[in-house]
């Protein structure tokens, strides 16, 4: 059994990082979000726009976003910034203290000063890295291991190597009995009939046309048409021609193992193995959605270089081309370019990537984790209103 040193949580599941996070629950406290968390070294904020003058259906999203967030594996502890008595944070805590989660909420009041404020966030913080810092590593095995699977910047490389790559180690994670999560409805669009077939019933299968079906029409709703937005000029630039040409590569991200179930966004898998999360194609709502959905690590694809990172789960970027990593090599953690200049196979380098994971989940930094890459956004599905 392949094993790894991680974080054993309350809740039974285990983190490969044991950060220190605050996080606001509406936008508008956004910037005093990292203000609070440069009070204490180490702590990492968590800042977006979201939470306020929403749709109950995105104001769902954004909590579950939220508390899939604060509570997730990764995080040792979670201060949540809220603001009014109609904010969400208490209830977010609440719920996650009952799950063994270590949190706290502060909310803005009229008769609770900012410097109280500051003295009561930085009190908590400074008990909370102590308290992670006292935490120690234990022994866990793949099985307890969730990957998600992005790409971003794709070329006309990324469907030959990454992407069949990042496959074939999702197929090898499923096979020992982890969990692999393929995000971005939108990358799928004009393939997701091969997808579909794969489905481990009709009923799945159905669930995940549906999700597309539906991601178009929320599209056309607008007056616009994803199948002529796609490729976008930056993909053709880089040499892909059609949207069932982007999305025949984005697949290959699954690999060829059974879909066993469909999910929403930030939604946790209820099932082992392959599985499907409704995300935009916008890689950090997506890599959002993903962490929040209880992914540990996430395998991101890219033939452009994109730099994006997490604030909570390492990024593995895998770059398409030889020339990308050779520019871009300090961004990149594994080239799978080598499979054009016939240096390895693409079993091969889905077993580096394999390897890499392993080894990230023991500690190892990622190249996005190195730079501080932290974006964090969450996915909007109407009008503000």
């Amino acid at each position: 059994m392949k094993t790894f040193q991680g974080y054993r949580r309350a809740n039974g599941s285990v983190g490969v990082r044991n950060h220190v996070i605050v996080m606001n629950t509406v936008g508008e406290l956004a910037s005093f979000t990292k203000k609070v968390a440069q009070l204490v070294p180490g702590v990492i904020p968590v800042s977006h726009q979201a939470g306020k003058a929403q749709y109950p259906e995105d104001l769902d999203q954004t909590i579950r976003t939220l508390k899939g967030t604060a509570g997730h594996p990764n995080v040792s502890a979670a201060l949540l910034l809220g603001m009014g008595n109609d904010d969400p944070a208490k209830e977010i805590v609440e719920s996650l203290k009952e799950e063994g989660c270590y949190v706290h909420s502060i909310t803005f009041q009229k008769d609770k000063s900012i410097s109280d404020i500051l003295k009561e966030g930085k009190q908590w913080l400074e008990t909370a890295v102590e308290r992670s810092h006292a935490q120690e590593k234990v022994t866990a095995d793949i099985t307890e291991l969730t990957i998600g699977l992005e790409c971003g910047g794709s070329d006309a490389w990324s469907g030959i190597t990454a992407n069949p790559a990042i496959g074939a180690c999702s197929d090898a994670v499923v096979r020992d009995g982890g969990t692999s999560i393929l995000a971005e409805t939108t990358e799928a669009i004009g393939a997701e009939h091969i997808l579909a077939k794969r489905a481990v019933s009709p009923a799945v299968g159905e669930a995940f046309l549906k999700i597309v079906r539906e991601y178009e029409e929320r599209i056309r709703d607008t007056g616009e048409d994803i199948r002529s937005a796609n490729p976008t000029p930056g993909n053709m630039a880089g040499g892909l021609t059609t949207l069932e040409e982007k999305s025949l590569g984005c697949i290959k991200k699954g690999g060829n193992s059974t879909l066993m179930e469909v999910i929403a966004y930030a939604q946790k898998p209820t099932e082992k193995g392959f599985v499907f999360m409704d995300t935009p194609g916008y890689d950090v709502e997506s890599v959002a959605g993903l962490a929040a959905g209880g992914a540990q690590i996430v395998l991101f694809s890219t033939g452009k270089g994109s730099p994006t990172g997490s604030p909570i789960v390492p990024v593995i970027k895998v770059g398409t081309n030889p020339r990308l990593y050779e520019i871009m090599s300090e961004h990149i953690d594994v080239n799978a370019g080598k499979i054009i200049q016939g240096l390895n196979t693409i079993e091969e380098i889905g077993q580096e990537i394999y390897d890499l994971i392993m080894q990230t989940a023991g500690g190892k930094l990622t190249a996005a984790e190195r730079h501080k890459n932290q974006e964090f956004a969450i996915w909007r599905l109407a009008e503000t209103r």
